[in-house]
């Protein structure tokens, strides 16, 4: 029997060909066992582009669901929904992705925060190691890590399973006014009740790394080509940082807001983890003009997966536009 194989049946993919076997009979067709069912799993999570002479990857650390109601604190819930809707999201439950920014440099490889660490199993976040993993990027070789503020979100990952260095290697920077302010435990009382737990959650996250951490200033050249900006007010010295290379830019916005389709559209709605909201949306209003007029690429850590691109100013706010994916290397 010859069986002719024409374009309709060609174009219809793996499940048409799946019945050949079928339709030429025989013993192996007949008893051959039905295969199994194609894994869950999603495809790795990371994502590179180059900044000039620097390779950025992106990986991707997961998300963690929180109520909509009560996430914003200076606004009626209809109004944070209408914008939400708006952007196709859910208008009951808050999904809050984590990307983590790894630089690789001249002077070695840099990541940005260092992700949520060790999570129990089935959680949805604390994905880091794995997808660095898939990325070929090795904890072993980060020479820098470089913090934005001290959210146990954004420090957990310092640790591994045993207490003991994630990135054995690695130099720590801090911001010295995020330092400051943490390490000094007459500040609890000064400190909304909800974030008082971050002072002894940092001093055990740094512990390891005592005598490799490095305390840096507002405009401070971290690294060659990597200089610290301040934007207080999440925390009260939350930082982010400018990347440059040749005539290649990027900052790097870290928490400066949470996802962009709520927070860049509506720069004056205030998250209920400010430490200082009026402070920290005049902060992000000064560096979203700086990158929208200048046109300067971004990362964030809050923003969906790959979570990079630019802001246009758009009205009273702002609008995220995802990157070219044709940019990926």
């Amino acid at each position: 029997m010859t069986i002719r194989l024409d374009r309709r049946l060609a174009l219809a993919g793996l499940p048409a060909l799946a019945a050949v076997p079928a339709i030429l009979g025989g013993a192996a067709a007949q008893t051959a066992p039905a295969p199994a069912p194609a894994p869950a799993a999603q495809a790795p999570g990371f994502y590179r582009f180059k900044l000039g002479g620097m390779t950025v990857t992106t990986v991707h650390d997961g998300f963690r669901d929180l109520p909509v109601q009560g996430f914003v604190r200076n606004a009626p819930l209809e109004d944070v929904q209408r914008v939400l809707a708006e952007s196709f999201l859910s208008t009951t439950t808050y999904r809050i992705p984590f990307t983590v920014t790894f630089v690789e440099t001249p002077r070695g490889l840099v990541v940005f925060d260092a992700g949520n660490g060790v999570t129990p199993a089935g959680a949805t976040m604390g994905r880091m190691m794995e997808n660095m993993r898939a990325a070929g990027l090795d904890p072993a070789a980060v020479q820098t890590v470089i913090h934005s503020h001290f959210h146990g979100d954004h420090v957990n990952g310092l640790l591994d399973a045993q207490g003991a260095r994630a990135f054995p290697n690695a130099e720590i920077v801090v911001p010295a006014a995020e330092w400051a302010w943490w390490s000094d435990t007459g500040n609890e009382s000064r400190t909304p009740e909800g974030q008082r737990p971050t002072f002894a959650n940092a001093a055990r996250r740094f512990a390891p790394y005592n005598g490799r951490v490095r305390q840096v200033a507002d405009g401070a050249e971290v690294v060659p080509g990597i200089r610290a900006v301040a934007a207080y007010g999440h925390t009260p010295g939350h930082t982010v940082y400018h990347l440059a290379d040749g005539g290649a830019e990027m900052m790097f916005v870290a928490d400066t807001i949470n996802r962009p389709e709520l927070f860049a559209r509506r720069p004056d709605f205030h998250a209920v983890f400010d430490f200082d909201a009026p402070m920290a949306e005049a902060s992000r209003r000064r560096i979203f003009d700086r990158v929208s007029a200048d046109r300067i690429r971004i990362t964030g850590y809050h923003f969906p997966f790959p979570a990079n691109g630019y802001l246009a100013k758009d009205g009273n706010g702002y609008r995220f536009i995802p990157a070219d994916w044709s940019s990926a290397v």
